[in-house]
């Protein structure tokens, strides 16, 4: 799948650089220095999250790339997505699925860091059998060159990408107020970018909605899908707190996709970067309403233990930290037994 015109008019990119600046820095506004210290403070759930979003992710992406067998430039972009940091809306997510927020925040933080350094290694692991044959393409169209991902382009978006988290941080830090307005702006500009976005594309390419192939919107769906899946998993299989099984699925599941797009805005050139930006953008669509759903199931579900993880959280509060709440026998289900406060209170472990 080729497009005849370039997919993003210069407009439309500018639109998009103003979006990753403001999201990128509402982030940072939602971050504060105590938020670093918890990742040490409490390396297990971010450890284990950390698999989730390096180990399981990008594999995840490379196996529905292979299935479905998409076209190189798709899968690459696929990959791509598979390998980026948690996004910032997973925070907003795991708070309304009663998921652990401060577990969600260091994940955030943690794996935006991380990509630094994981991102260049684990896209040389999965995309390097898609660049060849891109490279092959393009010798069999007469170029004398070879198809490459450009690894220090990529590093130096990441970098560019975290001035305005470090800008939003000192924000956070001179003023409260205007961080949180930063933060919710960040996310409503966020949604009318991509539905603008989604408009003109609909608008200048009238066929592009019914000539993209299912394989590709079954692959901007089912990443995100399996991701949730994966993560939840992961997590029980550790035995951790229902309220971080739920934070480590969202945070698997919901990748950040404002650096999808500036990685590909200053590292790809066509025709390879309007087939990439598609695909992210297809993905930043299907993932805010997959998202929604999973959230919703999880509130339903984890009611009663987030209410005991809240009882038992304000009885530490009013009567000190090493008081013990007693609930009559049975009345708790096993997976709360041992620790109804859920890795929140060490004196309300059994």
């Amino acid at each position: 799948m080729e497009f005849e015109t370039q997919l993003l008019y210069p407009i439309d990119q500018l639109l998009l650089a103003v979006m990753i600046f403001a999201i990128m820095f509402g982030m940072g506004a939602s971050l504060t220095t105590d938020d670093f210290r918890a990742v040490i403070r409490k390396p297990r759930g971010v450890l284990i999250g950390f698999l989730s979003q390096f180990g399981l992710m990008p594999f995840v992406a490379f196996g529905l790339a292979v299935i479905l067998e998409l076209p190189p430039a798709f899968a690459i972009a696929l990959i791509l997505i598979g390998c980026l940091p948690g996004g910032t809306t997973s925070n907003m997510f795991a708070y309304f699925g009663r998921g652990s927020v401060a577990l969600s925040i260091a994940m955030t933080t943690a794996s935006t860091l991380m990509a630094l350094l994981m991102m260049p290694f684990l896209l040389e692991i999965y995309a390097s059998g898609f660049t060849l044959q891109i490279s092959e393409e393009m010798r069999a169209a007469g170029a004398d060159t070879d198809f490459v991902i450009p690894t220090g382009n990529i590093i130096g978006s990441l970098l560019i990408v975290l001035l305005p988290v470090a800008g939003g941080m000192y924000l956070r830090h001179r003023s409260r107020d205007w961080a949180k307005t930063a933060e919710d702006t960040a996310g409503f500009m966020a949604i009318i970018v991509i539905l603008y976005l989604i408009g003109t594309a609909f608008i200048r390419h009238s066929g592009l909605f019914f000539d993209t192939p299912w394989q590709i919107y079954a692959a901007s769906i089912c990443v995100g899908l399996l991701g949730f899946l994966f993560g939840y998993w992961m997590s029980r299989l550790f035995r951790l707190p229902p309220l971080f099984q739920r934070a480590i699925s969202l945070e698997t599941g919901i990748q950040n996709g404002p650096i999808a797009f500036a990685i590909i805005l200053l590292s790809f050139t066509e025709p390879i970067q309007s087939q990439m930006l598609w695909l992210a953008i297809l993905y930043s669509t299907f993932i805010v309403i997959t998202s929604s759903f999973i959230t919703l199931y999880y509130r339903r579900i984890g009611k009663f233990d987030y209410e005991i993880y809240q009882n038992t959280i304000i009885h530490n509060r009013l009567f000190g930290d090493n008081y013990v709440t007693h609930y009559p026998e049975g009345f708790l289900p096993q997976r709360l037994e041992s620790d109804p406060s859920q890795g929140n209170s060490a004196s309300q472990k059994r």
